[in-house]
């Protein structure tokens, strides 16, 4: 099993927390896929998070900031 440090984190994505977010998103996202067409891609039974955080530090996981809006109250 291998090991993702905060620092690996940070030099993708600026700084660790952006990038647990962002992998966090990324986990939900893999998370509404149909098991049996995950277990297929993947080699392996990782959780979902440590393929997010994989696929971050890999350098395949792609985003983009959105400022957000603020409501006029």
């Amino acid at each position: 099993m291998r090991i993702t440090t905060p620092r690996e984190v940070a030099q993708q994505a600026g700084n660790k927390y952006l990038g647990v977010l962002v992998a966090a998103k990324f986990a939900r996202y893999l998370n509404e896929f149909p098991k049996d067409a995950l277990r297929a891609a993947v080699q392996g039974e990782e959780k979902l998070t440590t393929r997010a955080l994989d696929s971050l530090v890999g350098g395949d996981l792609n985003y983009k900031l959105l400022r957000r809006r603020r409501s006029e109250a």
